[in-house]
């Protein structure tokens, strides 16, 4: 998982705890803030802006569309600022760092109408990709006790006064506001469990992302699982998503065993119908380095970094010519209360790659115990088959398909 690095070398994570109401946020925060304060991390908690504002007598039937519309705008401002100053400090620091933000900007605007949001975009010059995309290195959303855990719904909350479709209502707005972020977790009420499992399979998220093995800590088996799927259905059977236009290219290692690559991920790219291709001079791009070493104690190191435009033309000159670039179009939505991307392969490809299409998602549910799309048609489960490893599928030759098995995870 890509992460800052501070004056001082140090790492800084910057993650969203979001959800709906009595979905364990609060509390989350608190266990989170332990667990890596005992790992030696300094940790930072964000307040939530939207309750110190509130808390200061505003009412929201009491404010005019306008007022409504320049409070919320203030707001994001006012959030953005208190963000940068942890931020900052979090740079400053001698240890590494977590900065738990309590909801982030994509929170505020899932409170606005469309058309008020964008014009709000519009007005203040912001690029919505690089708010959602770019801001945060995570987003966990705790899904509200209304949706699986009802018995344990409470309005004892000082600030909660939801009743349970207001909760999940409010639920399904928080968690589409992020959807399209690249390491978006879902923590739900999986088959009722108790509380204190949920707050584990959080912290796991945030350690599996940070490449932390907490398997002695945490009794949490989350992993990513893919299929293949027959074809693409009609946008219109998909619950609401977000699309986005992903190219990956692998570099020249000095090791067989070591495993580097680009990522460029962009939004609103547009169709150059006479080239039949993207035109990769449009739309809103985020760049990702990432090298996979050998393994280490039994364990492979991954470190993935964020990197400007000009770095990314720049590694790029380092290309693998053994293997093709990967175009993928990637359909981000929630179904279920689980988060999934569906990935369709694209020209120029190897011909073993056109039209392929991969659903991934992570979970910690076994075999059947976890429900697909039911608007999909499933072929086959693929998890482990390392033919369906982006690694191979970008080969030129399908006989250099010979890298250790661990390096042809890709989480990306």
């Amino acid at each position: 998982m890509s992460q800052d690095v501070g004056n001082n070398k140090n790492k800084v994570y910057r993650l969203v705890l979001t959800g709906g109401p009595c979905g364990g946020k609060t509390t989350g925060q608190a266990r989170l803030s332990t667990f890596f304060e005992n790992l030696g991390w300094k940790v930072y908690r964000v307040p939530e802006t939207a309750t110190v504002l509130i808390s200061g007598g505003v009412k929201w039937p009491e404010l005019t569309n306008d007022q409504s519309f320049k409070f919320q705008e203030n707001l994001i401002l006012t959030m953005m600022r208190i963000e940068e100053t942890f931020w900052e400090l979090a740079r400053s620091c001698h240890q590494n760092c977590l900065v738990i933000c309590d909801r982030g900007i994509m929170d505020a605007s899932a409170y606005l109408q469309p058309g008020d949001w964008e014009r709000m975009k519009k007005k203040n010059s912001w690029n919505e990709v690089e708010m959602r995309d770019t801001r945060y290195n995570q987003v966990i959303h705790m899904v509200t006790a209304a949706k699986g855990a009802e018995a344990f719904y409470t309005t004892a909350h000082e600030t909660r006064y939801e009743d349970l479709d207001m909760a999940r209502r409010l639920d399904d707005l928080a968690s589409q506001a992020w959807v399209g972020h690249p390491y978006f977790d879902v923590i739900d009420n999986e088959n009722n469990t108790d509380f204190e499992v949920k707050l584990n399979r959080m912290i796991a998220a945030v350690c599996n992302r940070l490449g932390i093995d907490v398997t002695d800590r945490l009794s949490v088996d989350s992993t990513k699982r893919k299929f293949l799927i027959a074809s693409l259905p009609d946008p219109s059977k998909f619950p609401q998503y977000e699309d986005f236009t992903v190219i990956h290219d692998y570099l020249v290692t000095p090791s067989r065993k070591m495993q580097a690559r680009l990522r460029r991920r962009g939004q609103d790219v547009k169709w150059d119908e006479s080239q039949k291709s993207w035109d990769l001079e449009t739309g809103h791009w985020t760049y990702t380095h990432t090298i996979r070493r050998p393994e280490i104690n039994k364990q492979s190191v991954e470190l993935k970094m964020n990197v400007t435009g000009r770095d990314y033309q720049m590694l790029l000159a380092q290309k693998d010519d053994r293997h093709y670039s990967i175009y993928k179009k990637r359909r981000c939505f929630l179904w279920n209360n689980q988060y999934f991307q569906l990935d369709l392969y694209e020209e120029p490809c190897h011909p073993r790659c056109k039209g392929l299409l991969l659903l991934e998602t992570y979970t910690t549910l076994k075999g059947d115990a976890l429900q697909l799309p039911s608007f999909l048609e499933v072929k086959k489960e693929v998890t482990n088959d390392p033919a369906y490893s982006m690694f191979n599928l970008s080969l030129k030759e399908d006989s250099d398909a010979t890298l250790h098995e661990d390096l042809l995870k890709d989480d990306d």
